[in-house]
């Protein structure tokens, strides 16, 4: 990773597309032609509309079982024997830039498409190599994960089966990729409003658990943090479940009191969580229980 990490510096800008294709591809990067609009070319007639059904599952880089240049993301190689051949002879002289699949190389690109977008980011994530594009700038970090678009206002995430396009090497040290990143992917209900201040116990009557004992309670909460504490990964979206899953058992019998809330909270904070992130959890755990 660390030489993909150099690709191109101190080095001529390469002057074609396929020479920057061969030099990328050279290292372990798999690459693709872009054409006008920057986007892949069309597939090949055996694989027009899709109509060979595509590469199994599409989920591994590679050009398919077909002459052309295919499937977009899937077609990127780093074999320069198909790179430079016939097939894609054409497709070259055409490129206007090279196009490559980061989930292939082992990177996740964080593309963000406006100066908002980079503020965002410089706030919230860690630092690493950063590679200007027309609109923002392409943060990229080691380490794959699923690709989403507009995971936030400009921001998309590009890593397995995406494309991305090649810019540079850019500057920086590129570091691992952080769970901040990650959890961006991390889908939950809309949020309402947060109330200035939670209150607590939700729903029931008079704080009497229909469970009638307090040690049920107890070991519910006992559990949530040691869930939260062990987690290693994913952290938001633990968080997030562990809410869900104390509430849904125990929400609506009014046994939860501030206290239980703030243990959970502090659990969290732990392990990241700012109380923000906590309260917008706890939001959205209510809200998709109809509580």
């Amino acid at each position: 990773m660390t030489q993909r990490a150099s690709i191109g510096e101190g080095r001529p800008a390469q002057t074609t597309p396929l020479r920057t294709a061969l030099e990328l591809a050279s290292v372990g990067v798999p690459v693709l032609p872009l054409r006008q609009g920057k986007v892949p070319f069309g597939n090949c007639r055996v694989c027009a509309k899709n109509a060979c059904g595509g590469r199994p599952n599409m989920k591994t880089a590679g050009p398919c079982q077909c002459p052309g240049i295919c499937h977009a993301w899937a077609a990127a190689t780093t074999d320069p024997n198909a790179i430079t051949s016939p097939a894609w002879a054409t497709a070259w002289r055409q490129a206007v830039c090279v196009g490559y699949h980061p989930g292939g190389a082992g990177l996740t690109v964080v593309d963000l498409d406006n100066p908002a977008a980079i503020t965002w980011a410089r706030e919230t994530l860690p630092a690493t190599r950063t590679v200007p594009t027309t609109r923002g700038q392409h943060w990229i970090y080691q380490g794959v994960m699923p690709s989403h678009n507009a995971v936030r206002p400009g921001v998309d995430i590009k890593s397995a089966m995406a494309y991305a396009r090649w810019l540079g090497p850019g500057t920086g040290t590129m570091t691992a990729l952080p769970e901040a990143v990650r959890a961006l992917a991390v889908k939950e209900p809309p949020a309402r409003p947060a109330p200035q201040a939670l209150t607590v116990p939700v729903g029931g009557a008079g704080g009497v658990c229909r469970h009638r004992t307090p040690a049920y309670l107890e070991r519910g909460i006992t559990m949530a943090e040691e869930r939260i504490t062990a987690a290693r990964s994913a952290i938001h979206a633990t968080v997030y479940r562990t809410f869900l899953a104390v509430l849904s058992t125990h929400g609506g019998c009014g046994c939860l009191t501030d206290a239980d809330v703030a243990r959970l909270f502090t659990a969290a904070q732990a392990k990241g969580e700012t109380v923000r992130h906590c309260t917008d959890a706890w939001t959205n755990a209510r809200t998709r229980l109809g509580l």
